[in-house]
C-alpha cells in the first residue's frame, strides 16, 4: 500500500491535490494518505499566540482529513511544528512515506516557495516530492498564515 505525506497549510482543501489523490487511488495500488499541517503563525497578525497558529492548523487538518474520507479515501494527519522542514520530518519518524506532496500558495505570495520548500524536502528526506500551487481555502478565518 502506497503511503503519501500531504504537507499543506491554506491550501489543504484545493481541487489540484483533491484530484491528485483521486488519480492515485484509480491506480492498481490502494494508497492511503497522511497530512502534515504546520502550525505557522498567523500573517496578518503583529502579535499572535502559538495556540492561535495551533488552533488554526487543526481545523485546516480536520477539513483536509475530512475533505478526503468523505470520497472514500484513508486519511489521517497532525499538526506540526511552525517550520514545515521540521514538521515533516516530525512525521516521518512514525509514518514510513513512500513520498511527499506538498501544496502552496501561488509564487509571489507563498513563503514556502519562496524558501525553495519543494527542493528543501526532496533532498533532506530522500523522498519524491509532488508540488501543487493552488488558491487558499476558503475560510472564516483572515488571520492565517501564507505558506
Amino acid at each position: 500500500m502506497g503511503t503519501y505525506l500531504i504537507v499543506a497549510n491554506q491550501t489543504v482543501g484545493g481541487r489540484e491535490l483533491l484530484e491528485h489523490v483521486q488519480r492515485l487511488v484509480a491506480a492498481d495500488e490502494p494508497c492511503r494518505f497522511h497530512f502534515v499541517v504546520p502550525a505557522t503563525p498567523p500573517h496578518e497578525h503583529l502579535v499572535w499566540t502559538e495556540g492561535e497558529a495551533h488552533a488554526i492548523a487543526e481545523q485546516r487538518l480536520q477539513l483536509g482529513v475530512d475533505r478526503l474520507r468523505a470520497i472514500g479515501v484513508e486519511a489521517t494527519g497532525e499538526v506540526g511544528d511552525k517550520s514545515p522542514v521540521l514538521a515533516v520530518g516530525d512525521a516521518l519518524r512514525s509514518v514510513d512515506a513512500d513520498g511527499v506532496i506538498l501544496t502552496t500558495l501561488p509564487a509571489g505570495l507563498s513563503r514556502w516557495l519562496k524558501m525553495s520548500l519543494p527542493e528543501r524536502l526532496e533532498r533532506r528526506f530522500d523522498l519524491p516530492v509532488t508540488h501543487f500551487e493552488t488558491e487558499p481555502e476558503p475560510s472564516e478565518h483572515k488571520d492565517s498564515a501564507m505558506p
